[in-house]
């Protein structure tokens, strides 16, 4: 019985340090006054951002109000601007063509200032092939295999998805074959031996689908925004099974000049014996920056307002230090229920900041007539709640750093120099990879819009780029948390 009674002790007197550091941290009114500082930070740079926004468009109709973004089947925002050669096909049948060529127009920055500098070439995304849809309506269901400028063959559907093929880049064979709601994407060097590149399954499909060749290019990506491109691809070796109409030719999505008649960047189709020349420009695939503002823009404040919750992390130990209540390190227990008093005020902190700033800025964005990206229920909760756990964890980080090294201002640089910087290098398209190796990989979780492999974007946090998914991001934070706090344990262990 008496051999229990030290580990009892040791339980009951935990619930009593946490309560002592609480009372600690109320009585403090600095510490108070800093956490109520990152609120106001986060949160006033977000509302300055969000009422500030303005976005007009340029359409047939004149200057105003850029359109909501155009919806894919899984609520994305997406884009679907291509140029159509296609026949109807009624029930099952297939269409088998070769792409012998593919060449395009890019422009790049302008060489003379007011001079376009077009060139000749493709962008790494633009795309050519068969494709098979529900109808010619924009954001409607498809399915496509293509060649690409740089990526290959690949079979894409739905805007979201997309599966590699081989890494082909001269003249390729490909088949798409329709049965039923399943899609099938085929590749052949020769026209004879065919590999399947993926099947896809398209719920819903009508009987009656639109299948034929298609070319596009998204524009060229320079100065974080996206510049005129456009992608000519001859196609031979042309048959259609299941449907025997004549060729029907739509520049989808196309936009028009402010005269509301001209074609902006038309694409078109020229017949040459057995071969169709197609010419498109724009693309099929996630809106990643077209489809309006971000959610995760009304945090850019974020990384700012992190500063007074680790200057206040860093104190709640270092005012011990200077009592004289305990040497360098502090004894194992305290240290555990300061550890979790701060990581509990600086989540509550975030998620008041996160929780206030999102909506109010995402209501102002809208107020203004602003497209916005679309963003789910569980989405944006994700990025409040998620923004609130990157602030407790950072405030344990700067905690451990505190414990591990003597002097304050050294703690306090550190934490800002781990969290705080790399995020603003970053935010500048600096060193994007840092957000994979730093604390400041936890900022991940407030990504409202997810980055897409077959979306080319500026590697930068205002482009909406982050190298890792949302919680590979905040489970680095964590453990850069909990190394620096269980050093600090073990040292405080050592010394005691």
């Amino acid at each position: 019985m008496s051999s229990f009674t030290p580990h009892r002790a040791g339980q009951d007197r935990f619930p009593q340090l946490l309560r002592a550091e609480w009372t600690r941290f109320r009585a403090a009114r600095g510490w108070a006054l800093a956490m109520a500082a990152s609120v106001l930070v986060t949160v006033s740079l977000g509302l300055l951002v969000a009422g500030g926004a303005r976005t007009t468009c340029v359409t047939g109709k004149g200057e105003g109000p850029c359109p909501a973004p155009l919806v894919g089947p899984d609520g994305t925002a997406v884009r679907d601007k291509y140029y159509f050669v296609h026949q109807p096909l009624k029930g099952n049948g297939s269409i088998t063509a070769r792409v012998s060529d593919m060449t395009g127009q890019i422009r790049l920055p302008d060489a003379v200032p007011g001079v376009r500098n077009v060139r000749e070439g493709v962008v790494p995304w633009a795309k050519a092939g068969l494709l098979v849809r529900q109808s010619l309506q924009q954001g409607t269901p498809y399915a496509a295999v293509m060649l690409t400028g740089a990526h290959g063959v690949r079979m894409q559907y739905n805007y979201t998805h997309d599966a590699p093929g081989g890494p082909h880049n001269g003249p390729q064979w490909l088949r798409l074959t329709r049965s039923g709601d399943t899609v099938t994407g085929y590749e052949s060097d020769d026209g004879k031996t065919w590999t399947e590149v993926s099947t896809v399954e398209l719920t819903g499909l009508p009987e009656t689908v639109e299948i034929g060749l298609f070319a596009t290019s998204p524009g060229a990506l320079w100065d974080m925004a996206k510049a005129f491109a456009q992608a000519t691809a001859t196609f031979d070796r042309i048959t259609v099974q299941g449907a025997n109409g004549s060729w029907r030719r739509d520049d989808v999505g196309v936009s028009l000049e402010s005269d509301g008649r001209t074609p902006h960047h038309p694409g078109g189709v020229v017949e040459s014996g057995d071969k169709l020349i197609v010419t498109g420009g724009g693309d099929i695939g996630p809106a990643t920056v077209e489809g309006g503002l971000r959610a995760d823009l009304m945090l850019i404040g974020g990384a700012i307002g992190l500063i007074p919750v680790l200057v206040g992390a860093v104190t709640f130990v270092t005012a011990d230090r200077r009592r004289g209540l305990f040497g360098t390190s502090p004894p194992v227990a305290p240290l555990a229920a300061k550890a979790v008093v701060i990581g509990a005020v600086a989540f509550v902190t975030g998620l008041v900041t996160s929780g206030v700033v999102i909506p109010a800025g995402l209501a102002m964005l809208r107020a203004n007539q602003n497209p916005i990206q679309p963003i789910t229920l569980q989405t944006e909760l994700r990025v409040i709640a998620g923004y609130a756990a990157l602030t407790g964890a950072a405030a344990v980080l700067a905690l451990g750093l505190a414990a591990l090294v003597k002097r304050a201002v050294v703690a306090i640089g550190l934490a800002i120099a781990l969290v705080v910087v790399p995020y603003l290098l970053a935010s500048a398209g600096l060193a994007p990879w840092l957000l994979m190796i730093t604390p400041a990989a936890g900022f991940a979780i407030t990504q409202s819009v997810p980055t897409f492999a077959h979306v080319d974007v500026d590697p930068s946090l205002l482009a909406g780029y982050y190298p890792l998914p949302p919680w590979a991001g905040l489970a680095v934070t964590c453990g850069y948390a909990a190394i620096a706090l269980g050093a600090a344990i073990a040292a405080g262990s050592r010394r005691s």
